[in-house]
């Protein structure tokens, strides 16, 4: 019995070890000087409060170190950097620390959330959170110290995880989903559900969770179709036990994919299914060497390619020629109307002969267009 207390304290001891020897290494992302904020110490592991928010264990093993900054008008900032094995483990650490607010791509980093004195955001694989006391930082200066800062943060990442993506209405539920790395952070979300207690993390499993009015909805994507199929298999097995034991099972669940998808609480279980139909799997293949389909895909592209160039010039040919076409009988049907009006003006119906106006509709002759009289000459006679 003391030799097993002895070993768990031994444990611990390390554990915190591993912890503070990786927070001085994550101590080197937290600048002496930031704008006019200037260091008041060197950076330190972040106090217990801080530490119980982040939970250990449900993100997995991380790196933590805290700074206090002070300007010259005495207002005093604090950052807290969490450096997480991941993108997505920083992501998922943000979506449980900023729980009921609204979490936003355009704000800092890849994704944030601001609270009446704190800011929360994530760049990469490292959560950063900044804090202020004194009213003389408004939200908005806070805002401009959180970006400054975060141009020093290695890149990562360039958007959210993409299984955020695959949640019904995903534009509007991303802003309020929550995110898991580890099984106890998905049971932390998902709370009171022992089938969760089927679900093998390893590989690399992440899930989100998503709240439809009362319904919750949990997508687990697992990253091999056998990894997929041997959970969907303790699934399975797990709901008969529970059913027979008379204990809380999913409204309704299903394999899609490399998906396990749950609906806990909905009011029925078609409801439940309708929920799950909009949940759409869609597959990325990777090729580790070269891919032995990429002649076939080339040719395809060329071909396809090819026929896209021929129609262009097909189509755009055939309009011009049309627009020609339209242009010359216009052009024609002017031209035509023109010297057929040319034409009338010197039309005669008298037949070579004089006309006598007698009548009064003849009009007037225009003498600028007729001939002058030869003048009469006589031939004297010279004999």
């Amino acid at each position: 019995m003391r030799t097993s207390f002895k070993a768990v304290c031994c444990c611990l001891i390390l554990f915190h070890v591993s912890v503070l020897a990786a927070s001085n290494e994550t101590a080197s992302l937290l600048p002496d000087k930031i704008e006019s904020f200037q260091a008041l110490n060197s950076a330190s592991v972040p106090g217990d409060e801080f530490l119980q928010r982040v939970n250990l264990e449900d993100v997995g093993q991380i790196s933590a170190a805290a700074r206090s900054y002070r300007d010259d008008a005495g207002a005093l900032l604090t950052i807290e950097v969490v450096n997480t094995q991941s993108d997505s483990a920083a992501y998922a650490l943000l979506t449980r620390l900023a729980l009921g607010s609204e979490i936003k791509t355009d704000i800092v980093g890849i994704a944030g959330a601001t609270f009446p004195n704190r800011l929360l955001f994530y760049k990469g694989n490292v959560l950063v959170e900044l804090s202020f006391i004194s009213s003389a930082i408004s939200q908005d200066r806070l805002l401009e110290l959180a970006q400054k800062f975060a141009t020093t943060l290695p890149n990562g990442d360039d958007e959210v995880p993409v299984l955020v993506e695959h949640l019904p209405n995903a534009p509007t539920m991303a802003n309020h989903a929550a995110y898991a790395v580890t099984l106890n952070g998905l049971k932390a979300i998902a709370k009171n559900q022992p089938i969760l207690d089927s679900l093998d993390f390893a590989g690399g499993t992440e899930a989100v969770a998503a709240n439809y009015g009362q319904s919750q909805l949990v997508i687990v994507e697992f990253t091999t179709p056998q990894f997929s199929v041997d959970n969907d298999q303790r699934i399975w097995t797990r709901l008969a036990e529970l059913k027979s034991q008379k204990q809380p099972v999913p409204t309704a669940y299903r394999r899609v994919g490399n998906y396990s998808v749950f609906v806990f609480d909905a009011p029925d279980e078609r409801a439940a299914n309708q929920l799950i139909d909009q949940v759409q799997y869609q597959k990325v293949v990777q090729w580790l060497g070269e891919d032995p389909h990429l002649y076939e895909k080339l040719s395809r592209y060329l071909t396809r390619t090819s026929a896209n160039v021929l129609m262009a010039v097909l189509k755009s040919s055939g309009v011009s020629l049309v627009v020609c076409f339209g242009v010359g009988v216009l052009f024609g049907f002017l031209l035509f109307r023109h010297r057929r009006a040319q034409k009338a003006a010197l039309y005669s119906d008298a037949g070579g002969s004089v006309r006598l106006n007698l009548d009064q509709l003849t009009g007037r002759q225009d003498a600028s267009r007729l001939l002058d009289s030869p003048p009469n000459q006589s031939n004297p006679s010279n004999n």
